[in-house]
């Protein structure tokens, strides 16, 4: 694919040009490495690095077109630099630009919030094959270009990924594509230049603090993704969350709202909640379906709501909605033949873990024991870790602390800033065990039939990643294993 460099600049508010040249471009990259001859860079001031000090490589390499915010003093004389008010927002609109502006060939859905992002789009995604149609997926766990994977590196990809692949999208016959959209996604402008025919606010609650520093500033920038919606798309919110109506104050989006608590326009009830899956009334009408808990019950309202939304017809979306199956590593239960069952779940903020345990509760017998391995993730924000403990030693009978993924820290100092949560009173039914496999081994040894074990943090994650290195590691493999030789 080439295009004439003034083709893909129509759409950016240029401050300044150097260069009379208008080059073919074959490539949009925000990588100084990845740029060279027909290359266009865009220079970003990123989080952990400047790409205006890769400029001067970039021309050594070949190539011949920047954009900037800071315009250099010199570049070659047939090279051309244009200076914006913001790069990273131009990366957004220029890669739209060069492949065609892909999000208008696709009914985008964009789905926000701290918890439910990959329930929701996941199972939106798969909704709208049951109902006929081709989508994309844009998720956490994997993305699709219809049937076909293609692994995810990032919750939401960079502009220039999710340009690229949102163009083969639309080429493969695809009408819908759903995305997570993170909060770091919206603040580092990498959402820019597509065009949402909806989005979906699930809920908002403590984290990325490392990130935002602030919980205000996390909520802006949620927010922003219903600010920067159309007036020709949807915003669909939890109104089980008090933030709910904040996110869509300014929008220009229609408004609908869900809920399992009040009223709403997609209303939903719990009419019986089991192991084995739950009775809903959606909109007076009841459904089965093999999913668990409260936080599901919101997921699968917001998934209906949104595919009647897209148009689809109400009767059709519920009886696809009982066929859909829950996602990898959320709410995953794996039973022992000794009746033990272990629960496998992402949940990896206070909030979410608040809420699989208070399900947890919900179901089982006063007589059987909830045992909590949980841990929390390193070189990431440190405020929950505390938090994350008290909230496990609130609602289980014991508590195993243990790693998540270390990264660069010590796993040991990680446990320690949990423990800071639990009073001295507490700490009888915890135990401090390392290695992530011996705490799930040591909760199904002392699990009694009938008990049930919450493993929590890393679902569907088959790595643990430790000073830097990533090594295979899945917790379901694990527990089936154990489960085997019992």
């Amino acid at each position: 694919m080439l295009k004439k460099l003034s083709e893909i600049l129509a759409e950016l508010n240029v401050v300044s040009r150097k260069g009379a040249v208008d080059p073919d471009i074959s490539s949009v990259e925000f990588d100084s490495r990845k740029a060279g001859k027909d290359s266009v860079f865009v220079a970003v001031k990123g989080t952990r690095t400047d790409g205006h000090k890769f400029i001067p490589s970039v021309f050594e390499a070949g190539c011949r077109a920047v954009v900037c915010e800071d315009m250099p003093e010199d570049i070659p004389d047939d090279a051309v630099c244009v200076s914006v008010p913001d790069s990273a927002e131009a990366l957004g609109l220029l890669a739209s630009a060069f492949y065609d502006h892909p999000s208008r060939d696709l009914k985008l859905v964009g789905v926000t919030g701290t918890n439910g992002k990959t329930t929701v789009a996941t199972l939106l995604y798969e909704i709208t094959g049951l109902l006929g149609e081709k989508a994309g997926l844009f998720s956490t766990v994997q993305n699709y270009i219809g049937e076909k994977e293609i692994p995810a590196t990032h919750t939401t990809p960079d502009a220039v990924s999710l340009n690229r692949i949102m163009r083969h999208m639309a080429d493969e016959g695809c009408t819908y594509c759903f995305m997570e959209v993170s909060s770091h996604s919206v603040h580092q402008k990498r959402i820019a230049g597509l065009e949402f025919a909806g989005g979906i606010f699930t809920n908002i609650t403590h984290d990325h603090l490392d990130y935002h520093k602030t919980f205000k500033a996390y909520i802006e920038a949620k927010k922003g993704f219903f600010d920067s919606l159309g007036e020709t798309a949807f915003a669909l919110v939890n109104a089980d969350d008090k933030n709910g109506s904040v996110m869509v104050q300014n929008t220009k989006a229609a408004v609908y709202t869900y809920s399992v608590k009040g009223m709403a326009d997609f209303k939903g009830k719990i009419i019986e909640n089991m192991f084995e899956g739950m009775q809903l009334s959606i909109d007076g009408k009841e459904v089965w379906t093999p999913f668990v808990g409260f936080f599901n019950a919101q997921n699968l309202l917001a998934v209906y709501g949104a595919a009647v939304l897209l148009g689809f017809e109400k009767e059709n979306v519920l009886v696809e909605l009982s066929r859909l199956k829950p996602v990898a590593g959320r709410f995953e239960t794996i039973r022992s033949n000794d009746g033990i069952t272990a629960v496998v779940d992402y949940a990896h903020t206070p909030d979410a873990l608040k809420n699989v345990i208070e399900t947890i509760n919900e179901i089982r017998s006063f007589d059987n024991q909830l045992i909590t391995v949980v841990g929390a993730g390193g070189d990431r924000d440190k405020a929950k870790r505390p938090v994350m403990a008290a909230e496990a030693v609130k609602g289980s009978t014991k508590v195993i602390l243990t790693s998540d993924n270390p990264r660069s820290e010590e796993p040991e100092q990680i446990i320690r800033d949990m423990m800071e949560g639990i009073s001295f009173k507490e700490r009888i039914k915890v135990l401090s065990i390392t290695s992530r496999e011996e705490a799930i081994r040591t909760a199904c040894m002392v699990a009694n039939p009938g008990d049930i074990i919450l493993i929590a943090g890393k679902g569907h994650e088959t790595y643990q990643e430790i000073k830097g290195v990533r090594t295979h590691f899945d917790d379901r493999e694990i527990v089936r294993e154990i489960f085997a030789h019992k």
